[in-house]
């Protein structure tokens, strides 16, 4: 519940909301993220998956019921002492994120890497690049032949592999971004 409250205290920033913005501009945008906190479906993304889970969806701890079984935690009762139980197996009901030695669901890892596999440009936003496997995702592209833009505050493991680097926040490097790509379509 900490960091749950922690995550309710925060909202999209300008690059969540220029990545909404490039979906009217471009012919497809999917959002591969590391983030558990939701906010890119909150700005309004369209096609998000979320390779570590989001930390405001819970599951069983056991999958009693699959992987992931998901649980509505308003619909429980318990107290903030200890984890409520799983309504469906008793075991206890955790955060649906990934922690440290667990895999990445397979599911959206297999969808990460379809979308890598078949576009054009990846953008790559505000990431050390060391996390595996996600940091794979970006040399998938590459080998399939898609541009790689990298947009970081400072150059990290993704940016040698990258055409572009473009350096700053993603909040102020989105938005110039989807500016840019506005301009080229109003010249064409």
């Amino acid at each position: 519940m900490f960091r749950r409250d922690l995550v309710s205290r925060i909202q999209p920033n300008p690059g969540h909301h220029a990545l909404v913005a490039l979906e009217s501009l471009l012919p497809e945008v999917v959002v591969l993220t590391q983030n558990i906190d939701g906010l890119h479906r909150e700005a309004g993304s369209g096609d998000v998956v979320e390779l570590h889970g989001n930390i405001w969806r819970y599951k069983c701890f056991d999958n009693c019921r699959g992987t992931p079984t998901i649980v509505d935690l308003e619909s429980l009762e318990y107290d903030d002492e200890k984890p409520p139980p799983c309504p469906h197996c008793g075991a206890h009901v955790r955060p649906d994120v990934v922690w440290f030695g667990e895999n990445l669901p397979a599911r959206a890892l297999n969808r990460a890497y379809e979308v890598s596999q078949g576009c054009d440009v990846m953008l790559v936003v505000g990431t050390s690049g060391v996390v595996q496997p996600a940091a794979s995702i970006p040399y998938y592209a590459r080998q399939a032949g898609a541009a790689v833009i990298d947009v970081n505050p400072v150059p990290g493991e993704i940016s040698p592999l990258a055409d572009v680097f473009l350096q700053g926040p993603s909040g102020e490097v989105l938005p110039r971004l989807v500016e840019a790509v506005r301009d080229l379509q109003a010249e064409s």
